[in-house]
């Protein structure tokens, strides 16, 4: 990555949990280790200590700091106020580089990046959807209302990235074809995550790892286990970790089903941590763009069963066994039985382990996303 000139980079998205805020940790940390000026500015009302915890992980790697303020999810008056003292924080740190990631976050970064270059700031605007606004239905008044607002904020983008081609697709789909420079580039992990991680001696069958919501499914895995168990005739276990609004529900669900004793629930921790708990990691998500659990289980040698959402095809392959349709609790238990009583299954069904690792990389992200900046850089304000 050239390093003549280093850029001066703020990453802008609301809520500091899930994928989101893995990519932009795994984007600071590289873009800071190749000299380039890195900051965040996120929502300060969500996250718990697991976040807290790997704040502090990335802080040496953000050299223009880290900025939290309260930053609703919906829209409403506050985002008023929350958009001024945005404005003004940015402003300080003099970025010629503003990401925004999801459909707040992209705002934000769109809007202020436009009002500094009303300011003569040379700064280029980018906006990675990361799923987002595009889960709505175009059909809806919800949905109708986003989309337009997404056009017309392509007014105020020098590039969009995307995460994977699925999420190009839908963009265009659900949007029209982006009308300001566009480019995809994979979601990577770092090389010290392709590592096997074989599981503890009291390991269980089956995990889930990930947001407690109903989007990523929790309630779809639950009722997969139970037909498991009838159609592999006799008790599993499983675990369920991770933090959301829904954790009450599901663990309701499981009580009310009689299955709390064979599906422990836990709290959020690190990935590592969690993988040691199983070989086999499930991934029940209604809809994704491309999740890092899945590149995260992949990389430290698991077994992965996943619902055909987004761009999980990519990374299993189309026509993987792996994958289950969303949704359906049946077609995901009969994967799950097959994972189980099958010899051989995870070596007939996972990706080659080299070719995975040279598409989804870290350092080849971090280095496609600096050469997008620097060219639409150089677009905006050379040309």
């Amino acid at each position: 990555m050239p390093q003549a000139i280093p850029l001066r980079i703020v990453h802008c998205f609301r809520s500091p949990i899930g994928g989101i805020f893995r990519h932009v940790r795994d984007l600071a940390e590289q873009h800071a280790r190749a000299g380039h000026d890195v900051g965040i500015l996120c929502d300060s009302s969500t996250g718990s200590e697991h976040e807290d915890r790997m704040f502090e992980q990335i802080r040496p790697y953000l050299s223009l700091g880290l900025t939290r303020m309260p930053i609703q999810r919906s829209i409403g008056l506050s985002d008023i106020s929350a958009l001024y003292a945005s404005y003004k924080e940015i402003r300080s740190l003099q970025p010629n580089v503003l990401h925004g990631h999801g459909a707040k976050g992209g705002a934000v970064a769109r809007i202020i990046g436009s009002a500094l270059r009303v300011k003569r700031y040379r700064v280029a605007r980018f906006y990675s959807p990361h799923g987002g606004s595009l889960h709505f239905d175009p059909r809806s008044i919800a949905g109708r209302g986003v989309f337009a607002a997404e056009r017309m904020l392509e007014h105020m983008t020098d590039a969009l990235v995307f995460v994977c081609d699925y999420e190009r697709q839908t963009y265009v789909r659900k949007i029209g074809r982006p009308r300001c420079a566009d480019r995809m580039v994979y979601n990577g992990i770092n090389d010290r995550d392709f590592v096997r991680i074989p599981p503890r001696s009291d390991g269980v069958h089956f995990l889930y790892a990930g947001m407690l919501r109903d989007l990523k499914g929790p309630d779809v895995f639950i009722d997969a286990f139970a037909r498991t168990e009838r159609l592999v005739g006799h008790p599993l276990s499983a675990l369920i970790i991770g933090d959301g609004p829904d954790r009450d529900k599901y663990d309701a669900m499981m009580q009310q089903r009689g299955l709390g004793r064979r599906i422990g629930l836990l709290p959020a921790m690190p990935v590592k941590e969690a993988f040691a708990m199983s070989d086999i990691v499930v991934v029940p998500s209604r809809a994704e763009a491309m999740p890092y659990i899945v590149l995260e289980a992949l990389a430290a040698g698991k077994s992965v069963i996943a619902s055909r959402v987004g761009g999980v095809p990519e990374a299993l392959g189309p026509e993987s066994e792996a994958l289950v349709e969303p949704g359906n609790a049946e077609d995901l238990a009969r994967v799950m039985t097959k994972a189980i009583t099958t010899p051989g299954w995870r070596h007939a069904t996972m990706p080659d382990a080299a070719a995975f690792k040279a598409k989804f990389s870290a350092s080849t992200m971090a280095d496609q996303i600096a050469d997008l900046y620097r060219e639409r850089l150089e677009a905006a304000f050379l040309n």
